[in-house]
């Protein structure tokens, strides 16, 4: 089972998404919060597997909520709910650590399918839309600072980090580099360990903000 606590100030939001998603098989809506604060108490107390996070709430935004969750509550994912799909608190929430974003008027199937695929450790990108968000904000930066982190990557590595940036999946890295799918995600598993992130969001991240890859390079 899935255990979802949804973070929202509007009544109406929090009742559409617990309607869809207490209606499958393996989810359960276990909490609601109607404000940052409340949502950090609340993840504490029923330590949900994935949080839906709205960005803008009051007593504490959606952003600081994210960092203090992942901080506090080992093993949770967050998922930020946004009205827009540029946002920045979106960018900011990715880089505090949430596995990804939905768009408020999401279709309930995308629904359900981001908390399962949250849930089970991988990252919630819409390729087309996050790599636009990335560019967008990333493209701000005048000059990318890069990481030392990367040095222990090997060339494969590199070539498999920016694709993975440029928001390929497994399968379309292994057609791209002529490998099997399964040695394309062991590289993302060891790219992952060896820059100790939680999964392929971050990675994105930190490829658009070490320099790695500039929003010019985007396909």
């Amino acid at each position: 089972m899935i255990n979802v606590l949804l973070a929202d100030d509007q009544r109406l939001v929090r009742a559409g998404f617990k309607s869809i998603l207490d209606g499958e098989d393996d989810i359960a809506v276990v909490a609601e919060a109607a404000d940052g604060e409340e949502a950090v108490r609340m993840a504490r107390s029923v330590r949900p597997d994935v949080v839906l996070m709205d960005v803008r709430m009051p007593v504490l935004d959606g952003l600081a909520a994210t960092r203090r969750i992942l901080a506090e509550v080992p093993g949770a994912k967050v998922v930020i709910l946004t009205t827009f799909d540029l946002d920045d608190y979106v960018y900011g929430a990715l880089r505090a650590g949430a596995s990804g974003f939905l768009v408020k008027d999401t279709e309930p199937m995308e629904l359900i399918h981001g908390v399962r695929v949250v849930a089970r450790g991988d990252a919630l990108i819409a390729p087309a839309v996050t790599r636009r968000l990335i560019a967008e904000f990333a493209g701000r930066v005048d000059r990318p600072a890069p990481s030392p982190r990367l040095n222990s990557l090997t060339e494969r590595e590199r070539e498999v980090m920016v694709l993975v940036a440029n928001g390929l999946s497994n399968d379309e890295i292994a057609e791209k580099l002529v490998l099997s799918p399964a040695t394309a995600k062991t590289h993302v598993s060891r790219i992952m360990t060896k820059l100790s992130v939680r999964d392929r969001a971050q990675l994105v991240v930190l490829a658009y903000e070490s320099g790695m890859v500039k929003p010019g390079w985007l396909t």
